[in-house]
């Protein structure tokens, strides 16, 4: 740990508790505070102790961290400021952070670095009948984060520098339109050149629902700086999707959801190729549980280009343990199942199991399964999560077990 990193993040702690004060004192536990005519004081506080353990045949890790984000947003008249931020301190490091200047630790890695940076500071006008459009770094979470997202998973949490519109007048279209100059990623504030990918980034989304089912087109274009090391990562995709609920009596019904998207080289990237996205979802409920059968493949065009989401928050997606955070140079098809069901204790435990069977798009490869479960409950005012993944390899990387044991607390 760097000298006065610890000093920073006491400092930080500090002035989340000041913000705290006034607070506390005059309203309830996350309500804005009226300052003023018109104009109310929001407090940010956002606390996360997590455990995690990665056990693996040649490499092992235990990781115990803590995360605090801490600002205010001031608003009046439509207009908002909001600036915040974010610390993370390693209490058990015996995990490899991915930070280069760490050097080479004999640990698997946990990507939740120590940093203390400013998370966001943005500027944003909201009308109810027209939309909003905010200004600054800010998080980006585009429909199901499948694309773009802000990674929330990791202590570090990813935002853009950048302008970001929401037109709702026209209804019943929505339009959406993204411009971001950088990336800021979650490898913190001491990654290097790791720490940001500066680039130009369009994000186009128009969405408009038709019954009950809503339908979207979207293009992302990411045109990564040719300085930048992913520079070669540049790629423009287009795409669409159908999502809804359809009732079928009483309290059943059907939740669907169906997507295909096309990706090319673009900018910087050397390459001249076009893979496609199809994904697909069907899920009810019955008796209390939940169920979900789901299919995904990123294809591959047989010769290294494959589908990429480089910008999404990729915990979400093809299995908590994390193997295909990039997709193999065969792509990659992944069909799995989840049952779900709230326990009546505690004020409700929500738990989830979930089976991956992972293959290759092309050359009939079976990468391995998965099997991932997760609980989630209140202890008091602290939100409590237990997580589990268990990799089972064949034809990619190797067995891995991780373990999650995390609370929180935030208004």
């Amino acid at each position: 740990m760097k000298k006065g990193f610890q000093g920073k993040i006491r400092v930080m702690l500090l002035s989340g508790v000041v913000l705290l004060v006034p607070q506390l004192a005059h309203a309830k536990t996350g309500d804005p505070v009226t300052i003023g005519k018109g104009v109310t004081l929001d407090p940010i506080f956002d606390a996360t102790l997590r455990y995690e353990a990665v056990d693996q045949p040649t490499v092992d890790a235990d990781a115990l961290t803590i995360r605090l984000r801490s600002g205010l947003e001031i608003a009046a008249s439509g207009f908002s400021f909001l600036a915040e931020a974010e610390g993370t301190l390693a209490l058990v490091d015996d995990y490899n952070d991915t930070i280069p200047g760490n050097g080479t630790e004999p640990f698997a890695v946990v990507a939740d670095p120590e940093s203390i940076e400013l998370n966001r500071i943005q500027v944003q006008y909201a009308n109810k009948n027209f939309g909003r459009i905010t200004v600054g770094r800010q998080k980006l979470n585009l429909d199901d984060q499948r694309f773009v997202g802000s990674v929330s998973w990791r202590q570090n949490e990813q935002t853009f520098d950048a302008v970001t519109a929401q037109i709702t007048a026209l209804k019943p279209v929505t339009l959406e339109g993204t411009y971001a100059i950088s990336q800021r990623t979650i490898f913190g504030s001491e990654a290097g050149p790791r720490a940001a990918f500066d680039g130009d980034f369009v994000f186009l989304g128009a969405s408009a629902d038709v019954g009950p089912i809503k339908l979207k087109g979207f293009s992302y274009l990411i045109d990564y700086d040719l300085s930048e090391p992913v520079a070669t990562s540049s790629t423009q995709t287009y795409g669409a999707m159908a999502s809804g609920k359809i009732k079928l009596g009483g309290k059943a019904s059907l939740d669907l959801r169906a997507r295909y998207a096309i990706q090319k080289d673009y900018g910087g990237n050397p390459g001249n190729y076009s893979v496609d996205y199809v994904d697909g979802s069907i899920g009810t409920s019955i008796a209390g549980f939940s169920l979900s059968v789901n299919y995904e493949n990123l294809g591959s065009n047989g010769a290294g280009a494959r589908f990429q989401t480089p910008l999404a928050t990729l915990h979400k997606f093809n299995g908590f343990a994390d193997l295909f955070l990039s997709t193999p140079p065969q792509g990659l098809e992944d069909k799995y199942a989840t049952i779900g069901y709230k326990i009546p204790l505690l004020g409700g435990i929500t738990t989830a199991v979930t089976y991956h069977n992972f293959d290759s798009d092309k050359g009939g490869i079976s990468y391995g399964d998965e099997w991932n479960a997760s609980a989630a409950f209140k202890l008091g005012p602290l939100n409590a999560l237990v997580k589990y993944a268990d990799y089972n390899a064949d034809l990619f990387g190797v067995d891995t077990k991780k373990l999650w044991l995390q609370l929180g607390y935030s208004f």
